[in-house]
């Protein structure tokens, strides 16, 4: 079995009109589709839901459940708030720099850029607390084949010691030469 692409990303907001909002402004998503039903059509649970879907460029879509019936939203405690995040790429450095200057104008704190050798990022939440991150890529194809190359063993070592394997550590110690870090 072979993918094709992920179809669209799912997750929980506090309120529909304000997250489709907010993507449209802050990240100019164009919403496209809702869904609204009072019963979960797979499991035929009765549950009242909306389902809210943006375009998030080149086919690819991010969506959202409101569910009023349901306690309120929490994170997971047990996970720092920087593990679980969405990643979106945009065009280069000077696009990372724009982005982050739109989304300072709409009052949103940003984190960043942050230099992880390969590629740049700045990161901010969302108003359901779903953490965001903007990347703009600085790879050579060098670094991503020497990656790929080292993967395999980078994981072996950790799943043995779980302590940080030193294949490649120059991802943060090469100084960034495209922009501030």
């Amino acid at each position: 079995m072979k993918m094709k692409r992920i179809h669209h990303v799912a997750y929980r907001c506090k309120d529909a009109k304000e997250t489709v909002e907010f993507y449209q402004r802050v990240l100019n998503m164009e919403f496209t589709v809702a869904f609204a039903e009072d019963m979960v059509p797979s499991t035929k649970e009765p549950d009242p839901y909306m389902h809210v879907f943006l375009d998030a460029g080149m086919g690819n879509v991010l969506a959202f459940f409101e569910l009023p019936t349901k306690p309120e939203m929490d994170r997971d405690h047990n996970t720092p708030e920087w593990v679980q995040h969405l990643a979106m790429e945009v065009e280069d450095y000077d696009a990372l720099l724009a982005a982050k200057e739109h989304i300072e104008r709409e009052g949103v704190d940003v984190i960043g850029p942050t230099n992880h050798g390969i590629f740049q990022s700045i990161y901010f939440f969302d108003p359901n607390g779903h953490r965001l991150e903007l990347v703009a890529n600085t790879q050579t194809q060098e670094q991503l084949d020497e990656l790929k190359r080292v993967a395999p063993a980078m994981l072996e070592e950790w799943s043995q010691t779980k302590k940080a394997p030193r294949h490649a550590a120059w991802l943060h110690e090469l100084e960034f030469t495209g922009g501030e870090s």
